[in-house]
């Protein structure tokens, strides 16, 4: 009972708080936790491996060589994804009193899903022995492509708590959300 009063008073203060990103009180839980802490740790990771990987899985399709490696490194996104994404909804409890669909995020969370579907379908198809190799990169860049789709509205949504911090008197300097 306790939690649902708690979360209709976030979304209370949600409505009454100026239009931006965060309430002053979900900025203060932010800057607070140490999930803020490691998803900023994670997502730049994240970043690194799809590069490489990229390049790996390019590297197969043009030459044909590299498989293995390839297919690796795409598994060790989709762990860093599905890491991610679990510890992002962590954040997003402590943040805003749910573990996604904040409407902060929402957008960017229904987005995940079809970021960690495509990435997903990835993992059962190579399991499965659903498709040949090259199929199986095609699909990864499918979902490397979404994963791009979805890196750019988080990185909206941090340039827009940059703004909204530095419009705010007296505010902490951000921390990536």
């Amino acid at each position: 009972m306790g939690e649902g009063i708690r979360t209709m008073c976030s979304q209370e203060a949600r409505k009454s708080a100026p239009a931006g990103l965060y309430t002053a009180e979900e900025r203060a839980r932010r800057d607070q936790t140490i999930w803020t802490l490691i998803q900023g740790i994670l997502a730049p990771l994240q970043f690194a491996v799809f590069l490489i990987s990229l390049a790996l899985v390019i590297r197969y399709l043009m030459s044909g060589l590299g498989y293995e490696v390839a297919t690796l490194s795409i598994l060790i996104k989709t762990f860093l994804l599905y890491t991610i994404m679990i510890t992002g909804a962590i954040w997003e409890k402590v943040v805003f009193g749910q573990y996604l669909f904040a409407p902060a995020f929402f957008w960017e969370d229904v987005f995940s899903f079809a970021v960690i579907a495509l990435h997903s379908a990835y993992v059962w198809a190579l399991v499965s022995g659903a498709l040949e190799p090259a199929s199986l990169m095609a699909l990864a860049l499918a979902a490397y492509a979404a994963y791009v789709i979805n890196a750019a509205q988080f990185i909206l949504k941090l340039r827009a708590a940059r703004k909204q911090a530095n419009m705010t008197p007296n505010s902490a300097s951000e921390v990536p959300a």
